[in-house]
């Protein structure tokens, strides 16, 4: 059993996509709990959750509490020991639910599926491959197949990035997500370092890649403004500048 967490804002129409495909996509849905937190923006998003609530837990907060106590929210609410969290500008892949749950039995890790992007990427493991920019030009049985032809049974120690599969004894051992980032900017690399102190593997996998649209609904000075706060926070917690190596993703 899955739980699917997914803190939002106002990507409305890429959520709407997200649950299509997390819905449409599973090997059996049944074995999958789907929990969205809406983070202050119910009116927004009321014709996603007409849509949706037959399938899919909606968690509404009336006022906007941040990106980090909206997933650190999600992971307490989960009924599930393991918890996929997502981005809302993801995609899901076909079998998603079987293919992560392979990984069941690992212990002391973190599960990173691999993600397409539309555009290059930092990362060097990113497959990059424009299926669309946005959802409405989206074509999911596309990307359904392009995700099948490049998935692989290759595992690597080369996490650290979203999505994650972990589970929830673990997230919250380790102290998920700090709410104390503005924004939540860099809250993730905060994690990521603080799971690599406490030994933890942090394990990329190939057998699934979800599509990651990156960035539709915080971009352009907004955004830039918002990683820089989060990084001045990072370095006032841990005293140096974060830094990873961008071909492993190792924290250092």
């Amino acid at each position: 059993m899955i739980s699917v967490l997914i803190p939002t804002y106002n990507s409305v129409d890429s959520l709407d996509l997200l649950l299509c495909s997390l819905v449409d996509g599973a090997d059996n849905i049944s074995q999958v709990e789907i929990i969205v937190g809406i983070d202050g923006t119910e009116d927004i998003n009321k014709h996603i959750v007409d849509k949706w609530k037959s399938r899919v837990n909606f968690l509404i907060s009336p006022a906007n509490q941040g990106l980090c106590r909206n997933t650190n929210s999600l992971v307490y609410n989960a009924s599930n020991e393991w918890v996929l969290i997502l981005n809302d500008d993801n995609v899901a892949p076909k079998g998603y639910d079987t293919k992560l749950l392979t990984f069941k039995n690992h212990t002391n890790c973190v599960i990173t599926p691999n993600q397409i992007e539309p555009t290059p990427s930092m990362f060097a493991q990113f497959n990059i491959n424009n299926v669309g920019r946005d959802p409405k030009t989206f074509d999911l049985n596309k990307f359904w197949e392009y995700a099948e032809s490049v998935s692989h049974n290759t595992v690597e120690e080369t996490g650290s990035t979203l999505p994650i599969f972990v589970r929830k004894t673990d997230f919250i051992r380790i102290g998920g997500w700090d709410e104390s980032y503005p924004h939540g900017m860099v809250a993730d690399c905060d994690y990521f370092l603080k799971c690599t102190l406490s030994g933890m593997k942090m394990l990329r996998v190939y057998n699934s890649h979800f599509y990651h649209f990156a960035s539709l609904s915080v971009n352009g000075e907004k955004r830039r403004k918002a990683e820089m706060e989060g990084h001045s926070w990072f370095v006032y917690k841990w005293g140096r500048c974060m830094k990873r190596d961008i071909n492993n993703n190792i924290f250092f």
